[in-house]
């Protein structure tokens, strides 16, 4: 057996490895793993030597490295004591060293390298438990695989130092990739400028320490960032953190930046949209997830299907099948904002209200999925304007409360008291929490969305500003999608320093939601609750070509953009530290949404521009922060492009009823992730997780999650059946000579 890479995922395979080896065969086995940066368990993006300035986008406690007992059909479970998440592990690593990075609570965001320590730790575990069992044999190869070919019943890799190994099953686990600059396109372009004029591009950001040196970073130089997700977010902290500034408390008590001297003269950040992804909120839901994490109630697995039986075009499949597709935009959307609005509401004015809103729209709800296409958020946004009416004439003294509810079916008491404990702060308002970035323990003892607050009157409308800025105004704070996508209302920003100005004060309101936290807070709470929460659902419409080719294509490029921004950021502490440097003047965001690069001949340097704004900036470096979707044909990775030419994959392609088509770049695999050949048979020797599959499936990657049935565990689980079936009654080949020392 192989592993063709050992990062992250290899630990979760030599997890189960080792839990069930002696389930799987009868055979002597040998398991060869391959990882060509040598840093096994944890691969290059989680590298333990990573610099300390990276974070991870997850709470500790959200962070596991082996299958528990939510985990369907997972076979044998290890103790307790030998499966900790993340938060687990550092507090007994902080006991051991005393070190402040190990210094951790549930809800806290680790440091990438201390996820790698992890993640290594681990997996020599696993492998001591594997090599434990008789008959066993496990081999660790720092070197790259860079091919792969049949070799009578076996699959022979090649790897990059010359040496071949025979094997009977072969698992590709290579991950995040990036795209080789010299496939064509504006990398291509980029790199030949940069070679003719002495200006620098950096293709791909990671590893940061080797991809950023001072000679093409130094204090002498301008950096131009190509993103502003979580890897410009890393590539700016390193170059300016990690060269020796400091974030510092300002007598105001907000974040200054103290520069050392050994940060680029400039750091310019852009990309489509001209914003960086919102900060993730405060998790109040980990101390109970049962309870607390949102279960859909309008976008459920069972309303796609009914849409798909409602609104499916039907496609014909290769195999002879048919699948009715969906329009994202008219079929689904309306579901999605309904979702996000009823929860926003109903974390404004709680529970009850909720189930009103419910009864509310439920008939233009069940309307639409039997075919009546509306307004789905119109009926919704109707009940609410008679509820926050009431509670204004009760806010205004003109009624009563007893009053207002003669003869309503809105809890109005309740709906009253939570308002004013979301609007107005913990203690319904009275004391509000100072400083802009009020912490977020301050705020978390408040009421979730599914629970109620004091029923004491809250104060006359007005009389106290609200600590987290949402709007005083009963009326107020309404569901906006359109402000949700675009906060700083582009169209108006016509100068860079307009841009900047709504740039910060977006920024700020920005951190004080996230402070507020997933519970509490109505925009975040609508965010994370969908685009997290039901990140599932979403699945069940785009796999398997679920959406048309063209609504395919639209939903990777416009809403997994949207995904990022409202529900994939950085955490707040992370994102406070940008805006600390965005008021510094060091990085500079001047050039707005729809930034572009220009190879500049007159000055041997890029130019960075922003047609709305107008700004522009001349840079010494160019950096691609963005992570690269996967395409075989164009990774730098050979080995994706030999089994292209071998045959032994192909790329998957959507295929609609009208005859367009659409290649997102994933390969094309089975339901048990076996690839299907160039002929159309399907290869069962080999196995692909994870971002090679991302063209049939949605979203194949992401760190481990205890207590959730996750679907990295899930999918593990899959190739191991498979594995077992056909190992149990075939048989195995002897072992075949190699050189010697393979087996470390």
């Amino acid at each position: 057996m192989a592993l063709v890479g050992g990062g992250p995922s290899a630990t979760y395979v030599m997890e189960r490895l080792s839990a069930v080896a002696g389930t799987l065969t009868d055979r002597p086995l040998e398991v060869h793993v391959f990882e060509r940066g040598g840093e096994f368990g944890a691969g290059r993006v989680h590298s333990w030597s990573q610099p300390t300035t990276s974070f991870l986008n997850r709470i500790t406690a959200q962070i596991g490295f082996a299958a528990d007992e939510s985990v369907v059909d997972a076979g044998p479970l290890r103790p307790r004591s030998q499966r900790p998440n993340l938060y687990e592990w550092c507090r007994r690593k902080f006991a051991e060293t005393g070190h402040p990075d190990f210094d951790l609570q549930p809800a806290d965001w680790p440091k990438r390298y201390v996820h790698g320590l992890a993640l290594s730790e681990r997996f020599k575990a696993f492998v001591a438990d594997l090599r434990d069992r008789p008959g066993t044999l496990v081999g660790l190869h720092a070197t790259e695989v860079v091919d792969v070919a049949e070799h009578g019943p076996a699959l022979r890799l090649r790897t990059a130092d010359g040496a071949e190994y025979d094997c009977d099953e072969v698992l590709l686990l290579t991950g995040h990739s990036h795209t080789d600059p010299a496939s064509g396109g504006d990398p291509a372009r980029y790199t030949e400028f940069a070679r003719r004029t002495g200006a620098h591009y950096v293709p791909y950001a990671y590893p940061l320490d080797l991809a950023l040196p001072e000679s093409v970073s130094g204090p002498d130089m301008t950096v131009a960032c190509a993103g502003m997700g979580l890897t410009a977010i890393d590539e700016i902290l390193h170059l300016t953190e990690g060269r020796g500034g400091r974030f510092e408390p300002g007598p105001d008590g907000r974040l200054d930046y103290r520069p050392s001297g050994a940060e680029p003269a400039g750091i310019v950040a852009f990309g489509p949209t001209g914003v960086f992804t919102y900060a993730r909120p405060h998790n109040g839901k980990e101390r109970d997830l049962a309870r607390l994490e949102h279960r859909g109630v309008f976008l459920t697995a069972g309303a796609v299907d009914r849409l798909r039986d409602t609104f499916g075009v039907p496609a014909p499949r290769a195999d002879g099948t048919v699948r009715r597709q969906l329009d994202f935009e008219p079929d689904v959307l309306p579901l999605v904002l309904l979702e996000m609005a009823h929860l926003h509401y109903a974390t404004l004015f709680g529970p009850g209200s909720a189930a009103v809103l419910t009864d509310r729209v439920e008939p233009a709800y069940l309307g639409f999925l039997n075919g009546a296409r509306q307004d789905l958020l119109a009926p919704l946004e109707a009940a609410v304007d008679e509820l926050t009416t009431t509670l204004e004439k009760v806010l205004s003294g003109s009624l009563t409360i007893a009053e207002a509810q003669a003869g309503s079916d809105w809890p109005l008491e309740e709906a009253l008291a939570r308002w004013a404990h979301v609007v107005l702060g913990p203690q319904g308002g009275r004391e509000p929490l100072a400083g802009p970035t009020a912490s977020a323990e301050a705020a978390a003892p408040g009421t979730p969305a599914g629970g109620t607050a004091s029923a004491a009157p809250p104060p006359a409308p007005g009389a106290l500003r609200s600590p987290w800025r949402l709007e005083e105004d009963v009326r107020g704070n309404r569901f906006d999608w359109e402000r949700l996508t675009d906060p700083l209302g582009v169209s108006a920003c016509t100068t860079a320093r307009e841009y900047r100005r709504r740039f910060e004060d977006f920024m700020e309101v920005d951190h004080l939601w996230a402070a507020q936290g997933n519970l509490d807070n109505p925009a975040k709470a609508a965010a994370d609750g969908v685009w997290r929460d039901l990140r599932q659902v979403l699945g069940h419409v785009v796999d398997d070509a679920g959406l048309t080719a063209t609504s395919h294509r639209l939903f990777l490029e416009r809403y997994m953009r949207h995904h990022n921004k409202l529900a994939n950021g950085a955490a707040r502490e992370v994102m406070e530290k940008i805006l600390a440097l965005v008021r510094h003047g060091l990085l500079d965001i001047s050039t707005g949404p729809g930034g572009r690069v220009t190879p500049d001949e007159a000055s041997g340097r890029f130019l960075v521009s922003g047609p709305l704004t107008g700004a522009a900036r001349l840079v010494d470096t160019l950096v691609d922060a963005r992570v690269h979707s996967f395409d075989p044909r164009r990774d730098v990775l050979p080995l994706y492009r030999a089994l292209l030419d071998r045959g032994l994959i192909r790329i998957w392609r959507n295929t609609s009823r009208d005859g367009s088509t659409y290649e997102p770049g994933g390969i094309d695999v089975t339901p048990q992730f076996h690839p299907v050949r160039a002929d159309g048979t399907v290869e069962r020797r080999l196995t692909a997780l994870g971002p090679p599959s991302e063209g049939a499936m949605f979203f194949q990657l992401g760190a481990l999650r205890p207590d959730q049935n996750h679907h990295v565990m899930r999918d593990v689980l899959v190739w191991l059946d498979g594995f077992r079936t056909r190992f149990r009654t075939h048989h195995v080949r002897p072992a075949v000579s190699r050189p010697e020392g393979v087996l470390s």
